[in-house]
């Protein structure tokens, strides 16, 4: 399937992923994570049942905190 990741095309070999297997195929192992799919937040609670499908766009963003 093709989506929209970060703003870039991006080519999963499947027809759906979730959003936990998209963060362990693109190895993001950040902990402190934000992430919308086609500008809906999802929740992290949300991460093994919420599908991303084709043409989908997915934004994850890495929170950094710090003083």
């Amino acid at each position: 399937m093709k989506i929209i990741l970060n703003n870039r095309n991006e080519t999963i070999d499947r027809e759906q992923v979730t959003v936990n297997e998209l963060l362990a195929i693109k190895n993001f192992t950040w902990k402190l994570l934000v992430i919308k799919v086609n500008g809906i937040l999802v929740q992290h609670k949300d991460y093994d049942s919420k599908t991303i499908t084709e043409g989908d766009d997915v934004s994850v963003f890495h929170l950094v905190t710090g003083g």
